[in-house]
Formats: structure tokens, C-alpha cells, sequence
């Protein structure tokens, strides 16, 4: 069992950037796309002048996603120095902010703008993208899409990516290693979040296995998610399931406080939630997501690789992120739950509340 101090995403990346670069050395040649004369300049270390417009679409701002984000740049970054060429996300880069319409008007401007590729994160991005360049050659590559199969992606000739697909057993299970005599359930989601639906099936699934009853609570935005948190502690239950919900991820940091209140152990689906309060996280490293999609990336534009060449890839959900501060509000003691967790996880890790990765 590995426990760890969370480290910072700053310090991440550079310890990635490093030990990458030394990988790519070895790994990577020029990109297939450049001539002869470029391809050679590029493994020399020397600039071939090629530039990639790399179209970035950000569903909406929480800590899960600029998490995926930045990892995806500083690779591209890398990727880019190594092998001799610029991938441009700089200037094609935009968030949504959870806006249908703004989704719509980025993928006509990405369209119209021609980038060589449109990097989608979160299932709303991916599915607008996708439409969007009908009838054009651009690729899409998602991150952070839950259930590709389920959003009718997988198998399509222009679209594929990353998936945080969500082991909601692992997090039914650590739940009740701590709390073994739990006889009811919240579930706090968003109707609308696709991410949401298959784990939340999957939790109510096990809650019918296991004779646990439970009461559900939506929000479409942090008020309303606000109002679903009062109406749970007023309920009075105890523990609160989230999958990979970005609403409530948004809207994590006005919540906890009051599930701290009313002794709510709210356990999530991503080590970001915790880092804003949530008692657990447990689920995809979204640093190595980003990480992995902007591979993806590279490999369409400079390996000659298609779409049909990269499958969608999925992560292992084995990290069990613990609020210290959260853990401690709640009268639980850090060691008892970490010694609880062992078997269900193959990483503790630690941190206290902040609103961002840094």
C-alpha cells in the first residue's frame, strides 16, 4: 500500500517534463508529417518551422478539468520542443463555461479557423465538436469522457480520446469499510451531466445488492446544488456518493462546509473534489489523463497514426485521496480510515483544502 503526500501540479509537471523528455529521446523521432530535411532538423534538436493549430475546448472551469488542461499543454509543450515543432492551442484555446451556446460558436470558429485538430474535454465538448466538423476532415480527441461507448463515440471514423471511467464499486467499498452498518445513501449529481449516469445506475445497483435504501438530490448549477445539499442534511443522512459530476465539482467549494456541518462524509469520484473540500476522492489521476491525451495528440499529427489506429483509452481507478482537514471536522480519525481503505485501494493519498491545483 503506497501513501503519499499530494505534491503540487507545478512540481508534477516538471518531474513528468523531465523524465518524458529523457523517454522521448530515446522514443520519438520527427514528426511524420515534415519533410526529410525537416525530420532531420527536428531530431537534431533544431526548429522545422511546422506549426499544428490545436483547437482546445474546456467544457467549464473546475479543478478536474483546467487540471486536464494544463497537463495536455505543458505536453504538447514538451512534445513539441523535442520533436522540433509548435502545437499553436494558444490562440485556439476556449471554455465554454458550461454554455451550450458558447460550445456551438467555438466549434464553428474552430471549423472556419481550420485547425489540424479539436482536443474536446468533457462529454458536452466532445459531443458539440463532434457535430461541429461534419462534413470536414478535422479530428476530434476527447478527454475526460466518461462513457464513450454509452455517448455513441467509439467506433466512429473521427473521434476518440481518454475516458475517466469511474469504478463505482472500489468507492461503494471504501464507504463501507468506515461505515459498515450504513443503511442509507445520498446521491448528489447532475440530471444532465452524462459522466453522471452510468455510475449513478452502478451505485443504486449496489445499494439494492447490499439492502441499502437512498435519496437522490440534483442541481443544474452551485445554487441549486446548494439548495439539494440542505435538503440532504435535513434528511439526515450521513454519506454522500458524486460521481465525476463536473456541476458539483464546480460547485464543491460552497458545499462542503455544510456537509461538514450536518456530518456528511461526501465521497467523490476524482481527487479534485477532495482538494476542494470533499472528505474523499477516489479515481483517475486527471494529470496523467491530460497527459495521455495530449500523446494521442502527437501521435495523430506526427506518427501518421489514424483515428482507428488509437482506440479510446481508460486509466486505473486505484487512488483513495483523503481531506485531512475534512477528516479531522468530521471526528474521524485519519489513521482508522486509511487503515480501512488499504484493501480497497492500491494508493492512499493526502492534502487539505484549496481552490485550485498549483
Amino acid at each position: 500500500m503506497k501513501r503519499t503526500q499530494m505534491i503540487s501540479r507545478r512540481s508534477f509537471l516538471q518531474a513528468a517534463a523531465a523524465a518524458a523528455a529523457a523517454c522521448s529521446a530515446l522514443a520519438l523521432t520527427g514528426c511524420g508529417s515534415a519533410s526529410p530535411a525537416s525530420s532531420a532538423s527536428a531530431a537534431s534538436g533544431e526548429a522545422s518551422g511546422t506549426v499544428y493549430k490545436v483547437g482546445v475546448v474546456n467544457y467549464v472551469d473546475d479543478a478536474s478539468l483546467n487540471q486536464i488542461v494544463a497537463s495536455l499543454e505543458a505536453r504538447l509543450d514538451e512534445a513539441g520542443a523535442e520533436r522540433g515543432v509548435t502545437f499553436n492551442y494558444a490562440d485556439y484555446y476556449s471554455n465554454a463555461q458550461a454554455d451550450q451556446s458558447n460550445l456551438n460558436q467555438i466549434g464553428a470558429d474552430l471549423v472556419a479557423d481550420d485547425v489540424d485538430v479539436i482536443v474536446a474535454v468533457a462529454t458536452p465538448s466532445a459531443s458539440t465538436m463532434l457535430a461541429a466538423v461534419e462534413d470536414t476532415d478535422i479530428p476530434v480527441i476527447y478527454s475526460a469522457v466518461t462513457d464513450p461507448v454509452g455517448a455513441g463515440f467509439d467506433g466512429l471514423p473521427n473521434i476518440t480520446g481518454t475516458s475517466d471511467a469511474l469504478n463505482t464499486e472500489a468507492i461503494m467499498n471504501l464507504i463501507l469499510s468506515i461505515n459498515p452498518d450504513l443503511d442509507q445513501l445520498g446521491l448528489l449529481y447532475d440530471l444532465g451531466q452524462d459522466s453522471s449516469t452510468q455510475a449513478i445506475a452502478d451505485a443504486k445497483a449496489f445499494c439494492d445488492a447490499h439492502g441499502i435504501s437512498y435519496i437522490e438530490k440534483n442541481g443544474t448549477n452551485t445554487a441549486e446544488v446548494q439548495m439539494a445539499v440542505e435538503a440532504l442534511a435535513a434528511s439526515g443522512v450521513k454519506v454522500v456518493f458524486t460521481p465525476t459530476d463536473n456541476t458539483i465539482m464546480t460547485a464543491e467549494l460552497a458545499i462542503y462546509e455544510t456537509m461538514i456541518e450536518a456530518g456528511i462524509q461526501h465521497f467523490t469520484g476524482a481527487d479534485s473534489f477532495a482538494l476542494n473540500g470533499a472528505f474523499v476522492g477516489y479515481g483517475v489521476d486527471y494529470v496523467q489523463l491530460g497527459e495521455a491525451t495530449a500523446d494521442m495528440v502527437v501521435e495523430l499529427l506526427c506518427d501518421g497514426k489514424t483515428v482507428a489506429d488509437l482506440p479510446y483509452r481508460t486509466f486505473d481507478n486505484g487512488t483513495a485521496t483523503i481531506n485531512t482537514e475534512t477528516c479531522a471536522a468530521l471526528g474521524l480519525d485519519l489513521e482508522t480510515v486509511e487503515t480501512a481503505f488499504e484493501p480497497y485501494c492500491t494508493a492512499i493519498e493526502e492534502l487539505v483544502t484549496a481552490e485550485e491545483f498549483e
